[in-house]
């Protein structure tokens, strides 16, 4: 396994192109320069000017517009940053990128608190003259119980980078500080990092080389708990400052407020797996002992594939087939975007220090996608990749039909298209395939990939969280022996006496920035139960159902996650939705003790 490249070492050719946002460092810091004064200007024409229908609609519209031109600038910075968290350059066009988003969000904050003092009759005159306009006033009312004064609020937005200091801190510690050196393993001593773990080593099909990993990634993480512990304490203190402050009840009632879905949706959705599901993935976990011959089930072995010999290794450029061919179905306009993203470098494929670890997809308004990957040339990747398009499709289209203001979806809605994807992607390889090897290691896939991902691993994030949440609302501060003991409960709690929860295996909570993020966890899973209805409908309609997708897709944040469920045919108001997910994931379960039987037998 070889070092790591310097980002100026690999080839540019597999790294994404900013210059559709910005033609070089000089112009983002051209369009930084030129930004400011049209701030002054806004406010100066603005401020205590909103009176009237006329006046408010106008000022939301500029406010608009000053919005659409900050975006590239953030995006640029935000993208230099991930691909290389450790170049300078890269640090100075963030620092610039947040002083600018600060000041932008102080000296325009007026407009809501102005908008808010008017009275309901002018506010719904706004929505009759502007309709376009109505989606943000309703959110600005439903804001309304929880606004304070406009002083505080511009106190409030100049802090805002402050505010944003303890992810900053954490991606720091995570991507520069902590150096994860060599370990050993059958004799030779192997280069690690977070993404030779997390992309290769976690799930290798070799156990000493696995486990080996796991204790030396572990052991490095245990050097750095108190820090990062002491950094998420004060994100924390941030929230509950915040949701005290505001009048929310608590930390979860203020972190909901904007997913716009309430405590029972989210509780259900932790609540099921916990108990339904375990039951299940413990049957995988077994079958995994069983076939790779383990005297003991441990932690540190659940990431390994059923079957690593029946995994194909994928080029950069064959997998372009793989995602044609699988996302087909969704028409020609989206098979251009996709084709597109890999003519057009849409897509940071390459391993370099600093680099961001997992993969995302960041989609600027008024630009295109762009998405973070680390490929390592094994089939899961277009699992991967197919996710993160499935966020780039969802916003290339909402993009186009929304405003600025009304074009992303809540958060709890967000990975329903991302994971809609990965089910088209397994559909499409099981359809193609009679081998009983491959079709058990993509239905393992399935389950180790997105599944597991969505359902098991941020679900056990999510679960997690809501403990540290009742702490947080009980006015606790968490120390790293706190967030140890919360994690490994959750851990042993799901997988029950079926696997071995190893030492280090409770530092899994210093991995994600997720933390950082709201109750962003528990989404992966409910927008995976959207998913999976969704796919089973496509499977069984064909183009009507991906007509109605599509139409999902377009509306972006004009609907409650609710009202986008229904336009798919998911109610997500019972339990009757995550319910046949769980039971589709005991069947797939099934299907592969058959199929493993078929092969061994």
């Amino acid at each position: 396994m070889e070092e790591l490249k310097s980002r100026n070492q690999v080839k540019e050719q597999y790294t994404w192109d900013l210059s559709d946002l910005f033609e070089s460092d000089e112009a983002f810091y051209s369009a930084v320069e030129a930004f400011r004064p049209q701030i002054v200007s806004f406010s100066e024409q603005y401020t205590g000017k909103l009176t009237d229908a006329d006046a408010a609609a106008g000022a939301i519209n500029e406010l608009k517009s000053l919005v659409e031109t900050f975006v590239p600038i953030g995006t640029y910075a935000s993208l230099s940053l991930s691909a290389d968290q450790s170049d300078p350059g890269a640090q100075k066009l963030s620092t610039a990128s947040s002083n600018i988003a600060t000041y932008f969000g102080s000296e325009t904050s007026f407009v809501k608190s102005e908008l808010l003092a008017l009275d309901s009759s002018v506010l719904e005159e706004i929505k009759t003259k502007n309709p376009d306009l109505e989606v943000f006033i309703d959110d600005l009312l439903r804001q309304k119980p929880y606004q304070l004064d406009p002083k505080v609020e511009k106190v409030l937005a100049a802090y805002s980078s402050v505010f944003d200091g303890p992810y900053e801190l954490y991606t720091k510690t995570k991507l520069l500080d902590i150096d994860f050196g060599t370990f050993e393993a059958n004799g030779i001593e192997i280069p690690l990092s977070y993404l030779s773990f997390e992309g290769e080593l976690e799930g290798h099909e070799n156990t000493e080389m696995r486990r080996n990993a796991f204790h030396a990634f572990s052991d490095k993480l245990a050097q750095y708990q108190h820090t990062t512990a002491g950094t998420y304490n004060l994100h924390l203190k941030k929230e509950k400052t915040t949701a005290d402050l505001r009048g929310f009840d608590s930390v979860i009632d203020y972190l909901l407020h904007s997913q716009k879905v309430d405590q029972e949706l989210y509780h259900r959705q932790i609540d099921m797996i916990m108990s339904d599901l375990a039951p299940h993935m413990r049957r995988y976990a077994k079958l995994l002992k069983q076939v790779h011959g383990l005297d003991t089930m441990k932690y540190e072995d659940l990431k390994m594939s059923l079957d690593p010999s029946s995994e194909p290794e994928i080029s950069i450029e064959d997998s372009r087939k793989y995602i044609n061919d699988a996302l087909g179905i969704m028409g020609d306009d989206y098979l251009g975007m996709i084709n597109r993203a890999y003519d057009d470098r849409w897509i940071d494929f390459v391993k370099n220090k600093g680099k961001s670890t997992g993969a995302f997809c960041s989609s600027p308004y008024g630009s295109h996608p762009f998405i973070l990957i680390t490929w390592t040339s094994l089939m899961t990747e277009v699992f991967v990749l197919a996710h993160e398009l499935g966020h780039a499709g969802h916003f290339y289209n909402a993009n186009r039909e929304q405003n600025v203001f009304d074009a992303r979806s809540s958060m709890y809605f967000v990975e329903a298209p991302s994971t809609m994807n990965e089910m088209l992607m397994a559909n499409h390889l099981l359809e193609n395939s009679d081998d009983p090897k491959f079709k058990r290691w993509v239905i393992s896939s399935i389950i180790s990939r997105t599944y597991y991902h969505n359902c098991v691993t941020h679900l056990l994030e999510a679960a997690y969280q809501r403990e540290v949440y009742k702490k947080v609302d009980n006015h606790e501060s968490v120390s790293a022996n706190d967030l140890n003991q919360l994690k490994r409960g959750v851990i042993e709690e799901f997988w029950g006496e079926d696997v071995e929860i190893t030492e280090g295996a409770e530092l899994t909570w210093m991995r994600q920035p997720h933390y950082y993020m709201g109750l962003y966890p528990y989404t992966y899973s409910a927008g995976l139960t959207i998913a999976t209805a969704m796919s089973k409908r496509v499977l069984a309609e064909g183009q009507p159902a991906v007509d109605d997708w599509l139409k999902v897709l377009k509306a972006g944040g004009t609907k409650t996650p609710v009202e986008l469920a229904q336009m798919a045919g998911v109610d997500i108001t019972t339990e009757k939705p995550l319910q046949e997910t769980i039971d589709y994931i005991g069947e797939l379960v099934g299907e592969l003790e058959k199929l493993t039987d078929e092969i061994e037998g």
